[in-house]
């Protein structure tokens, strides 16, 4: 950008998984380009690693006991979350609030108020389960994800496919802007590559899909490790692989996951769900070859650098497993692919992105970088229900 204006930027996030790693990245980058921030957590508080990421000038970490809407769907804490929110935007003074998740955007705040739609429940469910949540609590959080987005001046997805998918289920007044997530910098290492293949992420949701992995695993060529957290903070887990040739490796600190996917030859991500998918961002970027399920997020990223099957035909995905376990040559085309398309989601391109965005909602006509939605996203706001 040219000649920015200084902003002050109130940002929420969530401690686990890949929007953290996002947020935090973009958070940093903000902060060396002379913006203040301040990045207020919900849910599970910050590791000491963490929070030793984030300690650079200009940025403000500041942990809170809200919890997160997913795990709080009939909104007992929001009450109290709104009132908090409030009063951390009243003492920072921010020019724009940057929310993670839908509800807070109802908070009553002076700033314009931008939502990142990372991931939703609702759409979580259609694509496991094939249907609506039928508990009254998913329904109030659901009306709560409408009310957010219809609150806040814009919102924000990382792929057009999620974006066109939250129009369709929510119907939002304002269509959304696409900003690509991007993929920090790893430090670069020399590689020894090893014959295993690589799946990463939370082990335990159904919407990740890694069973199928297990399943085929006693057939491939080659070993799976398994990397993340194998049980859920409400209990559910991922069943102990019996096969021998399955290894849970646990839930890696990120410099160790980056360098298992240095190692590895394939990553795999036979996913129902992925809005965007971080790690397969960070895998390609370590120069993994990618066998991915054939999603829309997936195809939009990766068409023509992966190597796709349907999430639900393990006999796909073993094949291709197995064809790049045997294939060389056609596994480093794939390596070279993955690593040259993941170059094009940069930590720097998300930040001017998202820094035009914020000068307009500040009143800086600067304009946007962002893209706009598909046609299809569109019409199908116009034409959908929210429990269509």
């Amino acid at each position: 950008m040219s000649d920015p204006y200084r902003l002050r930027v109130m940002m929420t996030a969530d401690a686990v998984g890949g929007a953290w790693v996002v947020t935090t990245a973009l958070a940093r980058e903000l902060a060396r380009r002379g913006h203040e921030v301040a990045l207020l957590t919900l849910g599970p508080a910050p590791s000491a690693a963490q929070r030793e990421a984030v300690a650079v000038p200009g940025l403000s970490l500041v942990p809170t006991d809200l919890a997160l809407e997913w795990m709080d769907p009939d909104g007992t804490d929001f009450s109290h979350a709104r009132e908090k929110l409030a009063a951390y935007a009243e003492a920072f003074g921010p020019d724009v609030i940057h929310l993670g998740g839908f509800r807070e955007a109802l908070t009553p705040f002076e700033a314009p108020v931008l939502i990142v739609a990372h991931s939703c429940v609702r759409s979580w469910w259609r694509a496991c389960r094939g249907g609506e949540p039928d508990e009254p609590r998913w329904h109030t959080y659901a009306d709560n994800v409408a009310r957010g987005l219809a609150a806040a001046e814009m919102w924000v997805a990382p792929t057009a496919a999620f974006c066109d998918e939250i129009t369709r289920l929510y119907a939002p007044p304002r269509p959304g802007l696409v900003i690509h997530n991007g993929v920090p910098s790893a430090v670069v290492i020399e590689e020894d590559r090893k014959a295993f293949v690589l799946a990463a992420g939370r082990l335990w949701d159904e919407g990740k899909n890694i069973r199928a992995l297990v399943d085929v695993a006693p057939d491939l060529p080659w070993p799976v490790r398994l990397a993340g957290p194998a049980k859920a903070p409400h209990g559910v887990a991922l069943e102990a692989p019996e096969a021998r040739r399955v290894e849970l490796i646990g839930d890696l600190a990120r410099a160790d996951l980056l360098a298992e996917m240095h190692a590895a030859e394939i990553f795999a991500s036979p996913a129902h769900y992925e809005p965007f998918g971080l790690t397969v961002a960070e895998a390609a970027a370590c120069g993994a070859a990618l066998v991915l399920s054939d999603i829309p997020s997936f195809r939009e990223l990766w068409d023509g650098a992966a190597v796709f099957v349907h999430p639900d035909d393990r006999a796909a995905l073993q094949l291709a497993v197995t064809r790049l376990c045997n294939d060389p040559a056609l596994r480093q085309r794939l390596q070279e692919a993955a690593r040259e398309r993941a170059a094009r989601y940069t930590v720097a391109a998300m930040a001017d992105a998202y820094e035009d965005l914020y000068q307009g909602l500040a009143g800086n006509p600067a304009g946007a970088r962002a893209s706009r939605p598909s046609e299809e996203a569109e019409t199908s706001r116009a034409q959908a229900g929210l429990w269509a």
